[in-house]
């Protein structure tokens, strides 16, 4: 997957605070007031991740509104603010980067009701959410998903395009919470697992990685599953991931995983056993319109037709009328006279 840099995007957002709000003006009951333009931290794996945009927008509830009650099933109803609160919705490239960033920016601490869902609970009242291109931030108010879906709705330039798979792979037992990283670059990898090369991994084949941290009985390990094009490639990886000192590893399909200094074997094995590669089929059907139906075709050239016939029957009504109207009020002359060109005299 290409990606390219964008700090002069980045420049572009952070110089000119004048450009249009990315935040609605009105959102759960409460009225956008102050925007900014917050500064990156991070900026080489932020550009790597391919932001674009990012604002920051401070709400207030608009008046006379109360917190509606949860429902039977625990989720909350639409929000309705009762206090201020702010937002921070940072536009990426594309929904891959969306969820590498939500698992970088999640800490910890965060709790996750659904594991489905990129949605993440803070302890102190906030909240971060990911959902097509956009990853957002709440401080003073937690969102459900339907709220989240509700916003994103109305931002600009949305791309809900599907997920990677490569996160599904993750065994559940042992994972250590808020360890999750996507990589696709050699700043993300550097930053995150610094014992493996880029040039092992080898971006430029079109890899992308999935690292995460399991607790073992004996001490902690570093899981790391890179996906390729194709089995060929991981194939070729695998040798050179095998060379790496400390590390168990296994490919399977177009998977290469590598345990990094494992403490206990016998786990580490049970752990690679868990992870085998399955072959995923997007179909993308299209979808019939009216123009690919031949009745439709047909009456719609009838119609052509008749409107052509109506078109130049009026005109011939026209021209034949405005004739006539010249001759009788003496205003036609011989000038008017069909010009004839005498062939069958030559």
């Amino acid at each position: 997957m290409a990606r390219s840099k964008g700090p002069f995007l980045l420049l572009l957002f952070a110089l000119s605070p004048a450009l249009a709000a990315i935040l609605p003006e009105q959102w759960a009951g409460a009225t956008r007031g102050a925007v900014s333009r917050p500064a990156l931290t991070d900026r080489k794996i932020w550009d790597e991740y391919g932001v674009l945009d990012l604002e920051q927008a401070e709400y207030a509830p608009s008046g006379g509104a109360t917190a509606e009650p949860a429902t039977a099933g625990g989720e909350p109803e639409p929000l309705t603010a009762t206090k201020p609160f702010t937002i921070q919705a940072f536009r990426l490239r594309d929904a891959t980067s969306a969820m590498a960033a939500f698992q970088w920016q999640v800490p910890a601490g965060a709790q996750i009701p659904n594991p489905d869902q990129l949605l993440a609970r803070m302890p102190d009242g906030g909240a971060w959410a990911a959902f097509g291109n956009y990853l957002l931030r709440f401080a003073g108010i937690q969102p459900a998903m339907a709220d989240v879906t509700s916003l994103v709705a109305v931002l600009p330039r949305l791309e809900d395009a599907p997920l990677p798979v490569l996160p599904s792979y993750l065994p559940a037992d042992g994972l250590v919470a808020g360890s999750r990283r996507y990589v696709f670059g050699p700043d993300a990898l550097a930053a995150f697992e610094p014992k493996i090369a880029p040039s092992l991994a080898a971006f430029h084949t079109g890899a992308e990685g999935q690292l995460a941290d399991y607790q073992f009985e004996k001490g902690p390990v570093r899981l790391a599953i890179f996906s390729y094009p194709t089995p060929a490639i991981a194939k070729e990886r695998f040798a050179e991931f095998s060379k790496l000192p400390g590390t168990l590893t296994k490919r399977s399909g177009t998977l290469v995983v590598a345990l990094l200094d494992p403490p206990d074997l016998d786990e580490a094995e049970r752990l690679l056993a868990k992870i085998r590669f399955q072959g995923h089929i997007t179909w993308n059907e299209r979808t019939p319109t009216r123009r690919d139906n031949l009745a439709d075709l047909i009456l719609n050239v009838f119609l052509l037709v008749g409107v052509l016939m109506a078109f130049f029957l009026v005109a011939g009504l026209a021209f034949g009328g405005v004739r006539t109207f010249l001759r009788r009020g003496g205003k036609g002359g011989e000038d008017e006279a069909m010009i004839t060109l005498h062939l069958s005299d030559r």
